[in-house]
């Protein structure tokens, strides 16, 4: 994928989840089901999974070079991304730390959602400052994946929305039917 198509696949990804989020009701906003996140604390979950990402595009290249270094290594495909990190799923790991969400109230969707957005359109801003090789040289840590060159966490910031958006609609779906 190229820089722009990079760009189009964030903005729409990340559209198509708040729009799958608006159109959920209040209630299924709220569930909880078999201990996993509300659909609100889906939404914060991304919202905290890409701002470190944008943050980290507002940096000049030489600062990447010299916190995190440069790889070694060609950019992985998406599809060999996406098989690694569904791996690392399946062997049991997790969202930690900073990256795990709190309570969330349909007044904060709101406000994460806006949020969300904007963070998104700064990262594609962002993008738009380093070239195509740049984003195959320098390297950003991934608490589950390791180091990973930007365009390998451009790739992960695709996806990882699109996974999310895919449990809230399983959840929803799999919800009991009440009167």
């Amino acid at each position: 994928m190229n820089k722009q198509a990079l760009i189009k696949s964030l903005t729409e990804n990340h559209l198509a989840f708040v729009a799958c989020i608006n159109e959920l009701s209040a209630e299924d906003f709220n569930d909880i089901q078999n201990e996993k996140w509300t659909a609100g604390q889906q939404l914060e979950h991304i919202y905290l999974s890409v701002k470190p990402v944008n943050l980290a595009f507002k940096l000049p290249a030489f600062l990447l070079k010299l916190i995190w270094g440069k790889a070694n290594r060609a950019s992985r495909s998406y599809d060999e991304l996406i098989e690694r990190y569904h791996a690392k799923l399946a062997n049991g790991s997790k969202a930690t730390g900073p990256f795990v969400p709190k309570s969330v109230d349909l007044k904060k969707g709101q406000q994460l959602k806006a949020n969300l957005k904007n963070v998104v359109s700064k990262l594609c801003l962002s993008l738009n400052t380093y070239s195509e090789d740049e984003l195959d040289q320098y390297i950003l840590p991934h608490p589950l994946l390791g180091k990973l060159t930007l365009r390998e966490m451009l790739f992960f910031t695709i996806y990882h929305v699109q996974h999310h958006e895919n449990l809230i609609i399983n959840q929803v779906s799999e919800r009991p039917f009440q009167k």
